[in-house]
């Protein structure tokens, strides 16, 4: 799945890794991996995984 951080769009478009609870971990563009916290950030899908 492919989503992108609506805080964060310098980071580009990211592909997710896995999801433990809360713990989603994403491969972004242009900031590698980085792990979200679902209860916190709200990621959104990219355009291409939408609908």
């Amino acid at each position: 799945m492919r989503v992108f951080h609506p805080a964060r769009p310098d980071w580009g478009t990211g592909q997710v890794q896995s999801v433990i609870g809360d713990r989603i971990t994403v491969n972004f563009e242009h900031a590698g991996k980085v792990l979200i916290n679902a209860a916190v950030v709200q990621l959104e899908l990219a355009a291409e995984d939408a609908g």
